[in-house]
C-alpha cells in the first residue's frame, strides 16, 4: 500500500475505508433558488427582510409573514421551513407574491440527508472513479491510501517479431502486442514491464520467462500453441509449473494458457493481435484488478440490438469487432484476429453464443464495451 496526493488517485483502488467527517450536507441546504419562507404563509404576499447567499448565513429567523431571499446551496434559515421557488414568485419593492401552497420540507435538502458523521461512505477495494475524487475531497482528504500497482511483465514471443522502431523485413512484424497489453495493463491499474522479444529457443524463452516471473503477474503473448516452435509450455513445464488450462472455447483465442510458476501467475495469450487483445479482456484483467486491490472485477457486457442480421458457426461464443451506438450494435467486417484495422474501427465486441447460429435484425445480443 502507498499513500498518493488526491490529484493522483483517479483510478487506484482504496486501501482503507472513507468515512464522512461530518454531516451531509452539515446544514439545512437550500436546493433552488428563491425565498425561505414558513409554508403556513403560503399562498399569500410576504415581507423580504433580506437574502442569502451561498457561503453565507442570515443571522435573522424567519417570522411569520416574512421571506429571505435564498440562493441554490446556501443554508435555511431559522424560522424559515421550505423555499418558494423564484418562478413562482412576484417581487414588488419589499414584497414577494406568491400562489403557491408548500409543505415543509419543500426544495430543502436536510441537514445529514447524504450521510451522518462517521457514516461508511467508501469501502477499500473501491476503484476510485471522478465521483469518488469529489467524494474525498468534500470530506478532506488531500491524500489518499491505496493498494500499490501490480508490476506486470509482458512477454512476447516469436523470430517474426522485431521491435517497433525498426523497419520489419517481408516476413516480420512490428512488436504491436506487446504496446497493446502495455495499455490494457494501465487500463487494468496496473504497471506494465515490457521485456525484451523472446526467439524461437527454448532456452532464450525459459530465461526471459524466469525474468518475468520477478514481477507480480506475467503476460506472454504467442508460442502457445502446438507448433513446432511453440516453446513458452514447454519452458515452463521446467521451471515445474502447474497449468490450469491451456484452451477455451472461445474464437478468438482458443489457445489460452493459464497457470502459477514460483507462487506467480502467468497467462499464455495467443498471439494474433484480436487473440491477444480478447482473451486479455475476458480473463487477465480481471487478474490484475483483482491483484490492485479490487475487490470485485466484472465484465463490462451489456445488451445492445443488433442493425443487420448476423450469422456465425455454433460451437464456440465469438467475440467479434463491433460498432454500439446508443442501443444498437453493428458487426464490423474483419479478415481475421490479425486485422488490427478492424479492431480500431470498432469500439466493442459483440458476443455470439456458441450455441445460436442466427440473429435477426433487432435481436438483442451481449457486448463487451472497450
Amino acid at each position: 500500500m502507498e499513500t498518493v496526493p488526491l490529484q493522483e488517485a483517479h483510478l487506484r483502488v482504496l486501501a482503507e475505508d472513507i468515512a464522512a467527517d461530518r454531516d451531509l450536507p452539515p446544514f439545512h441546504r437550500s436546493v433552488r433558488d428563491g425565498f425561505a419562507v414558513r409554508a403556513a404563509d403560503l399562498p399569500g404576499t410576504l415581507r423580504i427582510i433580506g437574502e442569502v447567499a451561498a457561503g453565507a448565513v442570515f443571522e435573522g429567523t424567519v417570522g411569520r409573514g416574512e421571506a429571505v431571499e435564498i440562493m441554490t446551496g446556501a443554508p435555511r434559515p431559522d424560522g424559515a421551513d421550505c423555499v418558494v421557488m423564484v418562478e413562482h414568485c412576484t417581487v414588488s419593492g419589499q414584497n414577494v407574491t406568491t400562489d403557491k401552497s408548500l409543505t415543509p420540507g419543500t426544495h430543502i435538502a436536510p441537514r445529514g440527508c447524504e450521510a451522518l458523521q462517521g457514516a461508511p461512505l467508501l469501502p477499500a477495494g473501491t476503484r476510485i472513479e471522478y465521483p469518488a475524487i469529489a467524494l474525498l475531497a468534500s470530506t478532506g482528504h488531500p491524500t489518499v491510501l491505496v493498494y500499490r500497482k501490480p508490476r506486470i511483465a509482458i512477454l512476447a514471443t516469436g523470430n517474426e517479431i522485431v521491435e517497433v522502431d525498426q523497419t520489419p523485413l517481408a516476413h516480420q512484424i512490428r512488436n504491436s502486442n506487446a504496446q497493446s497489453l502495455a495499455a490494457q495493463v494501465s487500463r487494468a491499474g496496473g504497471e506494465p514491464v515490457i521485456l525484451p522479444i523472446a526467439p524461437d529457443t527454448l532456452e532464450a524463452t525459459r530465461a526471459l520467462i524466469e525474468q518475468g516471473l520477478e514481477a507480480d503477474m506475467l503476460l506472454l503473448s504467442g508460442g502457445v500453441s502446438a507448433g513446432k516452435y511453440d516453446f513458452v509450455e514447454p519452458a515452463f513445464a521446467e521451471l515445474g509449473a502447474e497449468f490450469f488450462f491451456d484452451r477455451v472455447k472461445i474464437q478468438p483465442g482458443q489457445p489460452l494458457v493459464f497457470g502459477r510458476a514460483r507462487d506467480k501467475f502467468f497467462f499464455g495469450l495467443p498471439g494474433n493481435p484480436a487473440s491477444t487483445m480478447v482473451t486479455f479482456e475476458i480473463f487477465a484483467r480481471a487478474a490484475i484488478e483483482l491483484l490492485s486491490g479490487a475487490t470485485d472485477a466484472p465484465l463490462h457486457l451489456t445488451l445492445a440490438k443488433l442493425t443487420q442480421p448476423f450469422r456465425h458457426k455454433t460451437g464456440l461464443t465469438r467475440f467479434l469487432p463491433a460498432t454500439v451506438r446508443c442501443t444498437e450494435v453493428t458487426p464490423v467486417v474483419w479478415q481475421g484476429s490479425g486485422d488490427v484495422p478492424s479492431l480500431c474501427r470498432g469500439n466493442a465486441y459483440l458476443v455470439a453464443d456458441s450455441e445460436t447460429p442466427e440473429y435477426a435484425t433487432g435481436d438483442l445480443i451481449p457486448v463487451l464495451l472497450k
